[in-house]
């Protein structure tokens, strides 16, 4: 019986790329905002945000998330406002920062912070708020309406959207018009991968001019170093990844919302969702990284990742622990964690890949309705 593995990254051909490494070769520049990485943000900048304000790729989103944290931050503020159930990256750029996250809960639907919680406690918390960083979890095309109002009062938002570069919603892509720092990794596990890299995009061409001279060291046009920096540019290796991967990305978006709904399909078959399974309540056209479900209130989400894997079914359970139950960040401050505990007890995360079959995805559900 095969293997199924959780992911199977495949990024571009070597044919798909070779064009690009001979201009390499040709121009001998292999980073510092290189040729490549212009066109690359040129083509992203209008084809998925129709030329509309400003991005800036980075070696990777984490980076991404510490750039636009240390430039937009309140300069007296404490705290990230933040949900837990989020990737480690999330709070991890808070410390980095010298900030603290403050973890907040999420919603029992979509899965993403609760704005009333957020409302609440910069009421309580005021000028001790650095900043607001929402997670759009698993891609879903977050509402950002908040988020921008909040943002324009003068509190910096950071919305980490790791998995959102390729969504699509009513208005166009995720994030387009927002006018505080939106942050997409091309980690090669995510849908559009590059192996390493990551894009930070805004409304605020100013905000963006800002991130850029802050992930070359500082630097004036004069190259001296005017404010603290670091290096996080994105080499010419991989934009040039990045720019035959746009070439090939509609039919990559095409074919994990393929899979996702055989998902669906197979799980209303099984009568799996009539028995206390859930989907995330997510919105937009989303290129799934992979397949998130809830198992039932009564069942315990490792219990089904080793039925599983006893089928050799690779599933893992992002996010569990959610990040308040990590040791680093066990002892920062956080609201009742009622859903995000309720979530990240149930939560199982299925394989979906590029390659994968119907059959593939029969078994999967299978092997579930029978855990």
């Amino acid at each position: 019986m095969m293997n199924i593995p959780f992911l199977r990254p495949h990024l571009v051909t070597q044919e798909d790329l070779f064009p690009y490494l001979r201009e390499i070769d040709a121009s001998r520049q292999y980073s510092n905002f290189g040729p490549l990485n212009a066109r690359l943000e040129k083509e992203i900048l209008d084809d998925y945000f129709d030329g509309d304000g400003a991005v800036t790729t980075v070696s990777n989103a984490t980076i991404g998330l510490i750039l636009a944290l240390s430039r937009c931050r309140r300069p007296h503020g404490k705290y990230v406002l933040m949900p837990s159930f989020t990737f480690s990256a999330t709070p991890l750029s808070a410390l980095w920062c010298g900030l603290e996250p403050y973890f907040v809960d999420v919603n029992k639907d979509d899965w993403c912070m609760d704005t009333e919680m957020v409302g609440e406690l910069l009421s309580t918390l005021g000028d001790q708020v650095a900043a607001v960083m929402p997670y759009a979890t698993f891609g879903t095309n977050l509402d950002l309406t908040y988020y921008a109002s909040l943002h324009d009062s003068g509190i910096p938002v950071i919305v980490d959207a790791a998995a959102s570069f390729g969504v699509n919603g009513q208005y166009g892509h995720f994030g387009k018009g927002f006018p505080g720092t939106v942050v997409f990794s091309f980690h090669a596990t995510k849908s559009f991968g590059v192996g390493e890299g990551g894009l930070i995009y805004s409304r605020d061409e100013g905000s963006i001019s800002d991130i850029r001279q802050t992930e070359n060291f500082g630097f004036t046009t004069g190259r001296e170093t005017a404010f603290k920096g670091l290096n996080g540019k994105m080499s010419e290796y991989h934009a040039a990844i990045g720019l035959a991967t746009l070439q090939a990305y509609p039919r990559k978006i095409g074919e994990r919302q393929k899979v996702y709904q055989w998902y669906v399909e197979a799980l209303k078959d099984k009568r799996l969702l009539s028995q206390g399974w859930e989907l995330q309540a997510a919105k937009g056209r989303i290129p799934y990284q992979f397949m998130p479900v809830l198992c039932p209130p009564e069942k315990k989400n490792h219990e089904i990742i080793e039925v599983l894997n006893q089928d050799q079914i690779e599933a893992r359970t992002y996010f569990s622990p959610p990040c308040h139950q990590h040791p680093l960040f066990s002892n920062h401050k956080r609201t009742t964690m009622r859903y995000t505990d309720h979530i990240s007890r149930r939560i199982v995360s299925l394989p979906l890949w590029e390659e994968m079959t119907e059959p593939f995805v029969e078994r999967i559900v299978t092997r579930m309705a029978c855990s």
